[in-house]
Protein backbone atom coordinates (compact mmCIF):
# COMPACT_ATOMS: atom_id res chain seq x y z
CA UNK A 1 0.00 0.00 0.00
CA UNK A 2 2.77 2.56 0.80
CA UNK A 3 4.52 1.89 -2.67
CA UNK A 4 1.21 2.41 -4.15
CA UNK A 5 0.21 5.27 -2.67
CA UNK A 6 4.07 6.96 -3.14
CA UNK A 7 3.47 6.66 -7.31
CA UNK A 8 0.48 8.17 -6.98
CA UNK A 9 1.37 11.15 -5.45
CA UNK A 10 0.56 14.21 -7.39
CA UNK A 11 -0.08 17.61 -5.08
CA UNK A 12 2.13 19.05 -3.19
CA UNK A 13 0.87 22.38 -0.98
CA UNK A 14 4.25 23.61 -0.62
CA UNK A 15 8.49 23.54 -0.98
CA UNK A 16 11.30 24.22 0.62
CA UNK A 17 13.91 25.26 -2.10
CA UNK A 18 16.20 27.94 -2.48
CA UNK A 19 16.87 29.22 0.84
CA UNK A 20 13.09 30.25 0.53
CA UNK A 21 9.27 29.23 1.28
CA UNK A 22 7.30 28.21 -1.86
CA UNK A 23 3.65 27.84 -1.48
CA UNK A 24 0.66 26.77 -3.88
CA UNK A 25 -2.05 29.65 -3.62
CA UNK A 26 -4.89 27.59 -2.42
CA UNK A 27 -7.14 31.17 -3.13
CA UNK A 28 -7.36 30.53 -6.41
CA UNK A 29 -7.12 26.76 -7.23
CA UNK A 30 -8.14 24.90 -9.18
CA UNK A 31 -8.30 27.07 -12.20
CA UNK A 32 -4.85 28.41 -11.45
CA UNK A 33 -1.90 27.12 -10.01
CA UNK A 34 0.58 29.36 -8.50
CA UNK A 35 3.31 29.84 -6.46
CA UNK A 36 4.13 32.23 -4.05
CA UNK A 37 7.62 32.72 -2.73
CA UNK A 38 8.05 33.45 0.86
CA UNK A 39 11.33 34.82 1.72
CA UNK A 40 10.69 36.16 5.34
CA UNK A 41 8.66 35.10 8.27
CA UNK A 42 6.60 37.91 7.46
CA UNK A 43 5.64 36.54 4.22
CA UNK A 44 4.99 33.17 5.49
CA UNK A 45 2.64 34.84 8.66
CA UNK A 46 0.84 36.45 6.16
CA UNK A 47 0.40 33.52 3.39
CA UNK A 48 -1.13 31.38 6.39
CA UNK A 49 -3.27 33.95 7.63
CA UNK A 50 -4.64 34.70 3.94
CA UNK A 51 -4.97 31.31 3.70
CA UNK A 52 -2.76 30.84 0.62
CA UNK A 53 -1.89 27.85 2.71
CA UNK A 54 -4.22 26.53 5.12
CA UNK A 55 -4.85 22.95 7.18
CA UNK A 56 -3.53 22.30 10.46
CA UNK A 57 -0.37 20.43 9.43
CA UNK A 58 0.22 22.53 6.56
CA UNK A 59 0.00 25.84 8.98
CA UNK A 60 2.64 23.92 11.53
CA UNK A 61 5.29 23.06 8.21
CA UNK A 62 5.17 26.35 6.88
CA UNK A 63 5.97 28.07 10.27
CA UNK A 64 8.77 26.30 10.87
CA UNK A 65 10.02 27.12 7.92
CA UNK A 66 9.24 30.44 8.79
CA UNK A 67 11.00 30.52 11.76
CA UNK A 68 14.32 28.89 9.59
CA UNK A 69 13.77 32.20 7.56
CA UNK A 70 13.48 34.52 10.94
CA UNK A 71 16.59 32.93 12.22
CA UNK A 72 18.61 33.88 8.86
CA UNK A 73 17.42 37.65 8.98
CA UNK A 74 18.47 37.77 12.58
CA UNK A 75 21.32 36.08 12.39
CA UNK A 76 22.22 38.68 9.31
CA UNK A 77 20.84 41.79 11.75
CA UNK A 78 23.65 40.66 14.66
CA UNK A 79 23.25 41.84 17.84
CA UNK A 80 21.36 38.95 20.60
CA UNK A 81 19.43 37.68 17.61
CA UNK A 82 18.32 35.10 19.62
CA UNK A 83 16.17 37.21 21.67
CA UNK A 84 14.91 39.18 18.58
CA UNK A 85 13.64 35.67 17.06
CA UNK A 86 11.04 35.75 19.58
CA UNK A 87 8.96 38.57 18.02
CA UNK A 88 9.36 36.53 14.51
CA UNK A 89 8.00 33.50 17.14
CA UNK A 90 5.02 35.21 18.29
CA UNK A 91 4.00 36.52 14.55
CA UNK A 92 3.89 33.64 13.18
CA UNK A 93 1.90 31.67 16.45
CA UNK A 94 -0.80 34.50 16.00
CA UNK A 95 -1.11 33.77 12.09
CA UNK A 96 -4.01 31.13 13.14
CA UNK A 97 -4.73 30.57 16.58
CA UNK A 98 -7.23 27.68 16.53
CA UNK A 99 -4.66 25.17 15.11
CA UNK A 100 -2.57 24.14 17.66
CA UNK A 101 0.02 22.52 14.71
CA UNK A 102 0.97 26.10 14.86
CA UNK A 103 2.37 26.46 18.06
CA UNK A 104 3.70 22.53 18.37
CA UNK A 105 5.76 23.12 15.05
CA UNK A 106 7.29 26.71 16.60
CA UNK A 107 7.82 24.66 20.27
CA UNK A 108 9.97 22.27 18.08
CA UNK A 109 11.96 24.59 16.61
CA UNK A 110 12.54 26.61 19.47
CA UNK A 111 13.52 23.39 21.20
CA UNK A 112 16.02 22.64 18.67
CA UNK A 113 17.68 25.94 19.05
CA UNK A 114 17.93 25.58 22.80
CA UNK A 115 20.25 22.73 21.29
CA UNK A 116 22.47 23.74 19.62
CA UNK A 117 26.02 23.12 19.63
CA UNK A 118 28.88 25.99 20.07
CA UNK A 119 30.42 23.71 16.94
CA UNK A 120 27.04 23.90 15.25
CA UNK A 121 25.98 26.19 12.05
CA UNK A 122 22.41 27.37 14.28
CA UNK A 123 21.31 27.92 10.98
CA UNK A 124 22.01 24.26 9.63
CA UNK A 125 20.26 22.72 12.48
CA UNK A 126 16.99 24.80 12.08
CA UNK A 127 16.47 23.73 8.39
CA UNK A 128 17.20 19.98 9.38
CA UNK A 129 14.73 20.16 11.41
CA UNK A 130 12.09 21.63 9.63
CA UNK A 131 12.42 19.47 7.02
CA UNK A 132 12.43 16.53 9.45
CA UNK A 133 8.97 18.02 10.90
CA UNK A 134 7.83 18.31 7.14
CA UNK A 135 8.84 14.93 6.21
CA UNK A 136 7.42 13.49 9.11
CA UNK A 137 3.92 14.55 8.98
CA UNK A 138 4.39 12.89 5.12
CA UNK A 139 4.89 9.25 7.29
CA UNK A 140 2.11 9.62 9.42
CA UNK A 141 0.07 10.54 6.44
CA UNK A 142 0.88 7.32 5.13
CA UNK A 143 0.65 5.06 8.33
CA UNK A 144 -2.62 7.02 8.54
CA UNK A 145 -4.17 5.82 5.00
CA UNK A 146 -3.60 2.03 6.03
CA UNK A 147 -5.15 1.81 9.20
CA UNK A 148 -8.23 4.52 8.28
CA UNK A 149 -8.64 1.82 4.68
CA UNK A 150 -8.51 -1.34 7.47
CA UNK A 151 -10.55 0.64 9.66
CA UNK A 152 -13.00 1.13 6.51
CA UNK A 153 -12.39 -2.76 5.51
CA UNK A 154 -13.34 -4.10 9.01
CA UNK A 155 -16.75 -2.46 9.24
CA UNK A 156 -17.81 -2.96 4.98
CA UNK A 157 -15.26 -5.44 3.26
CA UNK A 158 -17.04 -3.86 -0.13
CA UNK A 159 -17.43 -0.58 -2.04
CA UNK A 160 -19.29 1.67 -0.69
CA UNK A 161 -20.27 5.54 -0.46
CA UNK A 162 -18.29 7.88 1.58
CA UNK A 163 -18.27 11.29 2.63
CA UNK A 164 -15.83 14.34 3.61
CA UNK A 165 -16.15 17.99 4.99
CA UNK A 166 -13.54 20.60 3.73
CA UNK A 167 -10.17 19.94 2.30
CA UNK A 168 -8.03 17.52 4.64
CA UNK A 169 -6.00 16.04 1.67
CA UNK A 170 -2.43 16.94 0.40
CA UNK A 171 -2.87 20.39 -0.09
CA UNK A 172 -3.61 20.64 4.04
CA UNK A 173 -0.45 18.32 5.20
CA UNK A 174 2.95 17.65 4.11
CA UNK A 175 1.84 15.21 1.37
CA UNK A 176 -1.53 12.25 0.74
CA UNK A 177 -3.66 13.76 3.08
CA UNK A 178 -5.33 12.70 6.63
CA UNK A 179 -8.86 12.26 5.77
CA UNK A 180 -8.06 11.92 1.87
CA UNK A 181 -5.39 9.65 2.23
CA UNK A 182 -7.53 7.64 4.17
CA UNK A 183 -10.06 7.94 1.16
CA UNK A 184 -7.17 7.83 -1.27
CA UNK A 185 -5.82 4.15 0.16
CA UNK A 186 -9.88 3.27 0.68
CA UNK A 187 -9.91 3.73 -3.57
CA UNK A 188 -6.78 1.40 -3.91
CA UNK A 189 -8.11 -1.25 -2.10
CA UNK A 190 -11.61 -1.12 -3.88
CA UNK A 191 -13.50 0.13 -1.11
CA UNK A 192 -14.77 3.23 -2.58
CA UNK A 193 -17.89 3.13 -4.62
CA UNK A 194 -17.98 6.78 -4.51
CA UNK A 195 -17.20 9.73 -2.51
CA UNK A 196 -19.63 12.85 -1.20
CA UNK A 197 -17.77 16.10 -1.11
CA UNK A 198 -19.42 18.98 1.19
CA UNK A 199 -19.00 22.20 -0.74
CA UNK A 200 -17.71 24.07 2.31
CA UNK A 201 -18.99 27.39 2.72
CA UNK A 202 -17.80 29.84 2.79
CA UNK A 203 -14.27 29.13 1.23
CA UNK A 204 -15.68 26.44 -0.77
CA UNK A 205 -12.86 23.93 0.18
CA UNK A 206 -14.48 21.18 -1.14
CA UNK A 207 -15.85 21.88 -4.16
CA UNK A 208 -12.40 24.14 -5.14
CA UNK A 209 -10.26 21.89 -3.42
CA UNK A 210 -11.07 18.29 -2.15
CA UNK A 211 -13.42 17.49 -5.14
CA UNK A 212 -10.23 18.81 -7.84
CA UNK A 213 -7.49 16.55 -5.69
CA UNK A 214 -10.22 13.17 -5.75
CA UNK A 215 -10.73 13.85 -9.62
CA UNK A 216 -7.09 13.86 -10.01
CA UNK A 217 -6.30 11.18 -8.89
CA UNK A 218 -9.07 9.28 -11.01
CA UNK A 219 -11.37 8.51 -7.66
CA UNK A 220 -15.31 8.63 -8.45
CA UNK A 221 -16.07 12.47 -6.61
CA UNK A 222 -19.66 13.77 -7.01
CA UNK A 223 -20.21 17.51 -4.90
CA UNK A 224 -22.84 17.92 -2.71
CA UNK A 225 -24.28 21.50 -1.00
CA UNK A 226 -23.43 21.45 2.94
CA UNK A 227 -27.70 21.23 3.36
CA UNK A 228 -28.00 18.02 1.29
CA UNK A 229 -25.98 16.34 3.65
CA UNK A 230 -28.67 14.99 5.75
CA UNK A 231 -30.78 13.77 2.93
CA UNK A 232 -27.88 11.94 0.63
CA UNK A 233 -27.26 10.17 4.17
CA UNK A 234 -30.84 8.94 4.01
CA UNK A 235 -31.37 8.30 0.43
CA UNK A 236 -27.57 6.98 -0.82
CA UNK A 237 -26.49 4.90 1.89
CA UNK A 238 -23.44 6.37 2.97
CA UNK A 239 -21.46 4.43 5.49
CA UNK A 240 -18.41 6.98 6.58
CA UNK A 241 -17.89 10.41 7.27
CA UNK A 242 -14.32 11.14 7.14
CA UNK A 243 -13.23 14.23 8.27
CA UNK A 244 -9.13 15.98 9.29
CA UNK A 245 -9.03 18.15 12.48
CA UNK A 246 -7.47 21.23 13.44
CA UNK A 247 -6.70 20.21 17.04
CA UNK A 248 -8.42 17.28 19.28
CA UNK A 249 -8.54 18.20 23.07
CA UNK A 250 -7.52 15.42 25.70
CA UNK A 251 -11.05 14.30 26.23
CA UNK A 252 -11.44 13.54 22.60
CA UNK A 253 -13.59 16.83 21.26
CA UNK A 254 -12.56 17.67 17.81
CA UNK A 255 -12.06 21.36 16.77
CA UNK A 256 -12.46 21.12 12.51
CA UNK A 257 -13.75 23.53 10.15
CA UNK A 258 -17.39 24.63 10.66
CA UNK A 259 -20.10 22.29 9.82
CA UNK A 260 -18.32 19.63 11.02
CA UNK A 261 -20.69 19.30 13.82
CA UNK A 262 -23.58 19.67 12.14
CA UNK A 263 -22.32 16.73 9.71
CA UNK A 264 -21.78 14.71 12.90
CA UNK A 265 -24.99 14.84 14.23
CA UNK A 266 -26.63 14.02 11.17
CA UNK A 267 -24.41 10.64 10.73
CA UNK A 268 -25.33 9.95 14.24
CA UNK A 269 -29.05 9.86 13.22
CA UNK A 270 -28.60 8.01 10.16
CA UNK A 271 -26.30 4.88 11.51
CA UNK A 272 -23.22 6.91 9.46
CA UNK A 273 -19.85 6.06 11.25
CA UNK A 274 -17.92 9.03 11.93
CA UNK A 275 -14.20 9.51 11.63
CA UNK A 276 -11.53 11.60 12.45
CA UNK A 277 -8.09 11.55 10.99
CA UNK A 278 -5.16 13.47 12.37
CA UNK A 279 -1.67 13.31 13.34
CA UNK A 280 -0.66 13.14 16.90
CA UNK A 281 0.63 16.73 16.74
CA UNK A 282 -3.08 18.12 16.54
CA UNK A 283 -4.04 16.36 19.73
CA UNK A 284 -3.46 18.70 22.22
CA UNK A 285 -3.72 17.20 25.88
CA UNK A 286 -3.02 20.61 27.49
CA UNK A 287 -6.68 21.44 26.60
CA UNK A 288 -9.23 19.65 28.54
CA UNK A 289 -12.41 19.92 26.25
CA UNK A 290 -13.49 21.73 22.65
CA UNK A 291 -14.87 24.29 25.12
CA UNK A 292 -11.93 25.56 26.62
CA UNK A 293 -10.23 26.27 22.75
CA UNK A 294 -10.60 29.55 21.16
CA UNK A 295 -12.46 29.50 18.00
CA UNK A 296 -11.54 31.79 15.32
CA UNK A 297 -13.92 34.12 13.52
CA UNK A 298 -12.93 35.63 10.43
CA UNK A 299 -14.41 38.92 8.03
CA UNK A 300 -18.20 39.08 7.35
CA UNK A 301 -16.99 39.90 3.42
CA UNK A 302 -16.96 36.03 3.16
CA UNK A 303 -20.44 35.78 4.00
CA UNK A 304 -21.40 39.14 1.88
CA UNK A 305 -19.58 38.71 -1.11
CA UNK A 306 -18.83 36.50 -3.63
CA UNK A 307 -16.05 37.29 -5.85
CA UNK A 308 -15.33 40.73 -4.40
CA UNK A 309 -19.28 41.33 -5.26
CA UNK A 310 -22.05 41.89 -2.69
CA UNK A 311 -24.90 39.55 -2.80
CA UNK A 312 -25.84 39.64 1.03
CA UNK A 313 -28.59 41.94 2.51
CA UNK A 314 -27.31 45.01 4.96
CA UNK A 315 -27.26 42.59 7.63
CA UNK A 316 -24.71 41.78 11.08
CA UNK A 317 -22.56 38.47 9.79
CA UNK A 318 -21.83 36.08 12.30
CA UNK A 319 -18.73 33.91 10.50
CA UNK A 320 -17.02 31.56 13.13
CA UNK A 321 -14.46 29.26 11.05
CA UNK A 322 -14.40 26.12 13.30
CA UNK A 323 -17.22 24.48 15.64
CA UNK A 324 -16.26 21.51 18.18
CA UNK A 325 -17.35 17.94 17.60
CA UNK A 326 -17.92 16.46 21.07
CA UNK A 327 -16.13 13.29 21.49
CA UNK A 328 -19.19 11.50 22.33
CA UNK A 329 -20.01 11.85 18.41
CA UNK A 330 -16.99 10.54 16.84
CA UNK A 331 -16.74 6.32 16.58
CA UNK A 332 -13.06 6.58 15.85
CA UNK A 333 -9.83 8.89 15.65
CA UNK A 334 -6.79 7.79 13.45
CA UNK A 335 -3.97 8.69 13.93
CA UNK A 336 0.00 7.60 13.56
CA UNK A 337 -0.09 6.16 16.77
CA UNK A 338 -2.82 4.21 16.01
CA UNK A 339 -6.51 3.87 16.25
CA UNK A 340 -8.89 4.53 19.40
CA UNK A 341 -12.97 4.10 18.62
CA UNK A 342 -15.64 5.42 20.45
CA UNK A 343 -12.55 8.31 22.36
CA UNK A 344 -12.93 9.16 25.98
CA UNK A 345 -10.12 11.08 28.35
CA UNK A 346 -8.48 7.78 29.60
CA UNK A 347 -8.45 6.44 25.78
CA UNK A 348 -6.70 9.67 24.48
CA UNK A 349 -3.93 9.04 26.91
CA UNK A 350 -2.90 5.72 26.46
CA UNK A 351 -3.01 6.32 22.49
CA UNK A 352 -0.66 9.74 23.00
CA UNK A 353 1.78 7.72 25.12
CA UNK A 354 2.24 4.88 22.48
CA UNK A 355 5.19 5.19 19.88
CA UNK A 356 4.03 6.05 16.41
CA UNK A 357 4.17 3.00 14.49
CA UNK A 358 6.56 3.74 11.69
Amino acid sequence: MREQLLAAEKIAPLEWRDAALYVLDQRVLPHSQVWVCCDSAAAVAEAIRQMLVRGAPAIGICAAYGFVLAARARLAAGGDWQSALQEDYQLLAASRPTAVNLRWALNLMQERLQRVRADEDPLAALESEALGIHQSDREANLVMAQLGAELIRKHQGSAQNLMTHCNAGALATGGFGTALGVLRAAHLEGLVERVYVDETRPWLQGSRLTAWELSEDGIPVTLIADSAAAHLMKERGVSWVIVGADRITANGDVVNKIGTYQLAINAMHHGVRFMVVAPSSTIDMATETGDDVELEERSASELLEVAGQRVAAQVSVYNPVFDVTPADLVDAIVTEKGVIERPDADKMTKLMSRRRLH
